[in-house]
């Protein structure tokens, strides 16, 4: 098979773009950058939208193949009108991220103000009720995801500060009880003239495999006509997910159907969610040109051999 023919690592959904600003039964201009996980057998997506004046509020809908999603008739987060969440949310909340950990699933979204982007986190059991836990970093820092176990008895998290002095870079940071972080430290770095110098991001939560734990995200190129958001994958000990097993040197994805190509923001892939599969395939879900959201399947191992078997320097 020549390289022209090769399989896509990942396969999209033929359905595609799975859910519209059409799908959505209140006034929203876009639907995109969603987390998504699965609980009681069904798949839960929370998604950002921006309404008619440009801000932006989280949605949810429910589907029962993982694919087919129904929204729910009122928006899920609406920015905070109270005390310090009310300063901070102002201007919108965005990019969700789900996490379970024991009976409780908890929400990571970027808080947006007058005074940069923040990270908030909420928690839900049923997700009927959310309550806002703590904004649990300063600015600028976002794309945060927890690990959904605790190492040593702490929670951890993987984040980006948003940063020129070492060039948006992937942190890891510790907790005794979510609310309080530290011992923070850079563990991947963007790779000079390659698909994600410009900025890396964590994406998706990391999921546990055989190999180790697999981390979805999201690199940056800039071009003459503007950057390109493609979606790449990292692997992390199972024990120490500070150490990286490996960074593929490939892509996994890239822009190229009408709808990740042209949108609010053109060529762009930008996974929040990803839910792994009995059968050994993950569910990846991503926004398309910040638009739209679409949905494709890659084989586990795979993506992991990618990391072990090419990989480039994390560092």
């Amino acid at each position: 098979m020549s390289p022209k023919e090769r399989e896509p690592v990942v396969k999209r959904y033929a359905g595609n773009p799975i859910l519209t600003r059409d799908d959505v039964p209140y006034p929203v201009a876009t639907v995109h950058n969603a987390g998504v996980v699965k609980a009681d057998g069904r798949y839960i997506m929370i998604f950002r939208s921006h309404l008619l004046n440009g801000r932006s509020i989280l949605g949810m809908a429910e589907s029962a193949d993982g694919y087919k999603f129904k929204v729910r008739p009122e928006p899920f987060m609406t920015p905070s009108r109270d005390g310090v969440l009310g300063e901070y949310e102002e201007y919108g909340v965005e990019d969700p991220r789900i996490c379970r950990i024991d009976d409780d699933f908890l929400i990571t979204y970027s808080a947006y103000s007058r005074h940069g982007v923040r990270i908030g986190l909420a928690r839900t059991r049923d997700f009927g009720s959310v309550e806002r836990i703590s904004l649990i970093t300063q600015a600028d820092l976002r794309n945060v995801v927890l690990f959904p176990q605790k190492f040593g008895g702490r929670y951890v998290r993987l984040d980006r500060p948003h940063s020129e002095i070492s060039p948006w870079s992937m942190w890891i940071s510790y907790s005794p009880d979510l609310v309080h972080w530290g011992d923070s430290k850079v563990i991947v770095k963007p790779a000079g003239y390659h698909w994600d110098e410009m900025k890396i991001g964590p994406g998706a939560t990391p999921f546990r495999t055989e190999s180790g734990w697999l981390n979805i995200y999201h690199g940056v190129f800039r071009t003459m006509d503007g950057a390109v958001y493609r979606l790449g994958v990292i692997l992390h000990d199972l024990h120490d997910p500070s150490r990286i097993l490996g960074v593929a040197d490939e892509w996994i994805l890239q822009p190229e159907d009408p709808w990740e190509v042209t949108g609010y923001v053109h060529n762009v892939v930008f996974s929040c969610g990803a839910v792994p599969e009995e059968d050994g395939t993950v569910k990846i879900y991503w926004g398309g040109a910040d638009k739209v959201m679409c949905a494709g399947t890659a084989r586990i191992s795979d993506l992991a051999a990618m990391c072990l078997e090419k990989s480039r320097s994390p560092m």
